[in-house]
């Protein structure tokens, strides 16, 4: 078996190099396209609001397809087995749906540019502010995720430096994103999530056919990690050890509700792109149209895992060269020829740039429309925040170069993308969910509930996990139940809060709170998204019936 850290470099030859420059130039020639059609603000960080559904549906689960899904999903495979489902059928499916049947009416229905600017609608300027700066500095520490994890591939298969791959791949990604905007990014996210797909099935399929097929691979594990290795639920019963660290209760609390919920409702890097939709239908269609793709990647992203951990046995083992984070370049470096080796690297590096660019994107907005020109420079003419957004996309890009080293800390990125989003999305969802739902939260309840819940989260972290004065087993665990603690601690303090201060009149949250206005008052689908096929609630229940039926095979 070949080792990636004994300085393993893949036998790339000129065929795999067309490949990969052909891609760079139809990306580069998107981006110049898409620049014919960025005339204001709007069309740069919204595209207009002009896409169709179809394709702010493959651009929805493919901004969410970068190293979140590739390294740290397979490194997660490797790590805890089958129970790696359950961040896709628990912990994204039944979060998704909620987000195009309940709150996208509140966010398309509002037009808000961004998601910390509902909270500005909501809450007033405290909770505007802080949201802003939170999601500002989670988007760039997530940002040089997908960096950190394109450097690695890059190093360990072609050779390149990892400061080297980190610049290059920084500055290409600021060179279509400057000159397109949004939609620069949505259109590449669409031809990112195919050539990942022709990267990650014959990877999948090799793989298997290499360890004797599902039956090989099923034995194989069996053998060295026992049968609860290869099931969903197998070891989760409250006070039995399994690899996730976790029971039924922080995996359906902790992961299917808070985290879940918290990620797909409120990362703006996500809703940013249902935004962009042309229309009220189209704008709830597209988390919906996302949900059926995304219940299937982990037949390519878990499985290879699950491959690597038969192929590589090493992978992961305490003291080794190869850490979680190997699990795909290993398979890449074991199984794949010439012209098959360059659409796999090709696809890696649109999964990293598909990630990047969605974070970046949405900074962008973010900090140009809720900072800037909201408490900075207010009042320009739209022509200066434009430009604004441009300059801003570069020291996001900038930002994310130096954040990528911090994600280098980490064996399995998966467990620092969790712990971000247990300390920044989880506290933003509780002010969300619960100002949506109840007239009587106050302004100062938003602003409180989410301070709170952010710092609940980091003590849970830092100071008792940590320092081990609470005894959970993993990394996982601990980012279940900071999310949790976080929920917990900004509900209860949201609601003592809003009893003690006063609230606005009901009139003045018209849009804003469940019941204050219906959710169709922007007027009817238009004409053809009206047929049945199309219709959100159909979307919505038949994901969250399938999810439910892949259960099924990794249940006993």
């Amino acid at each position: 078996m070949r080792c990636l850290a004994a300085g393993l470099r893949l036998p790339v030859n000129a065929l795999d190099y067309t490949i990969l420059a052909l891609y760079f130039a139809v990306v580069l020639g998107i981006g110049v396209a898409a620049r014919r059609s960025v005339r204001t603000s709007l069309d740069f960080f919204l595209s207009g609001r002009a896409l169709p559904a179809w394709i702010t549906g493959l651009a929805f689960v493919a901004a969410n397809l970068g190293a979140t899904e590739i390294l740290g999903m397979a490194a997660n495979g490797a790590q805890y087995g089958a129970a790696t489902v359950h961040w896709y059928w628990i912990g994204a499916i039944p979060a998704m749906v909620f987000l195009g049947l309940v709150m996208m009416p509140f966010y398309y229905g509002s037009k808000v540019r961004s998601v910390p600017e509902f909270l500005l609608h909501r809450f007033g300027p405290s909770s505007h502010l802080l949201s802003s700066v939170i999601f500002a500095v989670s988007s760039v520490l997530i940002a040089g995720v997908n960096l950190y994890a394109m450097a690695l591939v890059l190093q360990a298969l072609l050779g390149w430096p990892q400061w080297v791959a980190i610049v290059v791949a920084g500055l290409f990604v600021l060179a279509y994103i400057t000159l397109g905007g949004l939609s620069s990014a949505v259109y590449n996210e669409v031809l990112q999530f195919f050539v990942i797909l022709a990267a990650l099935i014959p990877l999948t399929v090799v793989g298997l056919k290499r360890v004797g097929g599902w039956g090989g691979l099923s034995d194989a594990l069996a053998a060295r990690h026992g049968d609860d290795f290869l099931t969903a639920w197998g070891g989760t019963g409250i006070g039995h050890p399994n690899p996730l660290g976790a029971n039924w209760l922080t995996i359906a609390l902790g992961l299917g509700f808070v985290m879940s919920f918290g990620y797909w409702t409120t990362n703006f890097a996500e809703v940013q792109r249902a935004l962009s939709a042309k229309d009220l239908s189209a704008a709830r269609r597209t988390p919906l149209i996302a949900a059926f793709p995304k219940m299937l990647i982990p037949l390519v992203v878990v499985l290879p895992g699950l491959i690597a951990l038969v192929m590589e046995p090493a992978l992961g083992a305490p003291g080794g060269d190869l850490s979680y984070n190997d699990a795909i370049p290993v398979l890449m470096a074991d199984l794949l020829p010439n012209g098959v080796l360059g659409v796999a690297v090709t696809g890696l590096l649109a999964a990293f740039m598909a990630g990047m660019a969605a974070n970046v994107s949405s900074f962008n907005a973010v900090f140009t429309g809720d900072i800037w020109a909201a408490y900075a420079r207010p009042g320009r003419d739209d022509a200066y925040y434009l430009a604004t957004g441009r300059a801003v996309t570069v020291v996001g890009v900038l930002a994310g170069m130096g954040t990528a080293f911090i994600a280098s800390s980490f064996s399995n990125i998966m467990n620092y993308l969790q712990t971000l989003f247990s300390f920044f999305n989880v506290p933003l969802f509780v002010v969300f969910v619960i100002g949506m739902f109840w007239k009587r939260t106050t302004a100062a309840a938003g602003f409180w509930g989410l301070l709170s819940g952010t710092v609940a989260a980091m003590v849970n972290y830092f100071a008792l996990y940590k320092r081990g004065v609470i005894g959970i087993p993993s990394d996982q665990g601990a980012n279940f139940v900071s999310a949790i603690v976080a929920f917990a601690v900004g509900a209860v303090v949201m609601v003592v809060v809003s009893l003690l201060t006063k609230p606005r009149p009901v009139e003045e949250l018209a849009g804003l709170v469940y019941g204050t206005r219906s959710p169709g008052a922007d007027g009817p689908p238009a004409e053809g998204d009206d047929a049945w096929y199309r219709r959100p609630a159909l979307l919505g229940w038949g994901a969250l019936v399938l999810a439910s039926v892949c259960y099924l095979p990794f249940s006993f």
